[in-house]
């Protein structure tokens, strides 16, 4: 934890000196680098702007909604820039290598068919996640999602955590610290469910491709129906 809080004070400096050079357009410029898949933690950019931006200045609490907005705009623009470059360039790659990640061209393209199903309301919960919220961008951009739903949800879910944040912030004035305290200890349990899954995602995919291959073996070379 000690690693953590140092780090903290890292961006800490960071944030108050781009606040105090250039105000609002800082807010967009953080969170963009916190969406682009660069963990810089919202949890520090909107508390602080609510406390450094409005209320130290003596905001009425209106302002929040235009933090909320800042925030949104700013992950907006670094989810763009995610997308674009895990759409040109992680998929080419999957496509090419994912053979060697125990991962097919037709379970690329199953993804992508879920995802323009259901990965609005992943794009949208997953923006309400500490961690979770960095890097949604990039399966979003591999499955190659409608770029309009992708915005669209993309906003509104960072528009809510930002405005959170920044009401938390804006609230609490010189305690903001208190919010993150709150919610710094959920930061691991989530990286850790995040590494279970992918671990069972793994075994699941190598138990079937054995099971595949037993399959082959038993009809002398002509693969049998196999449902995963």
């Amino acid at each position: 934890m000690e690693i953590i809080e140092t780090i903290e004070i890292l961006f800490l400096g960071i944030i108050t000196q781009v606040y105090g050079a250039i105000g609002w357009p800082g807010v967009v410029f953080l969170m963009a680098i916190e969406s682009a898949a660069i963990p810089f933690p919202s949890e520090l950019i909107m508390p602080l702007a609510g406390w450094l931006l409005i209320q130290a200045k003596g905001g009425s609490v209106w302002w929040v909604l235009l933090a909320g907005f800042y925030g949104g705009m700013g992950n907006l623009l670094g989810s763009w820039v995610a997308y674009w470059i895990s759409m040109k360039g992680g998929r080419p790659l999957l496509l090419k290598y994912g053979k060697y990640v125990l991962m097919s061209k037709d379970e690329v393209d199953k993804a992508e068919i879920w995802f323009n199903k259901y990965g609005e309301w992943a794009v949208f919960i997953g923006r309400l996640l500490p961690v979770v919220r960095t890097f949604i961008s990039i399966p979003a951009g591999l499955a190659r999602m409608n770029l309009w739903r992708f915005s669209l949800y993309t906003f509104a879910g960072s528009f809510i955590w930002s405005l959170g944040l920044a009401y938390g912030g804006f609230l609490l004035g010189e305690n903001w610290e208190d919010l993150r305290a709150v919610m710094r200890p959920f930061d691991i349990p989530i990286l850790l469910i995040l590494a279970a899954g992918a671990i069972w995602l793994l075994v699941h995919r190598i138990k079937s491709i054995r099971a595949q291959n037993r399959t082959y073996d038993a009809t002398d070379g002509t693969p049998g129906s196999l449902d995963e």
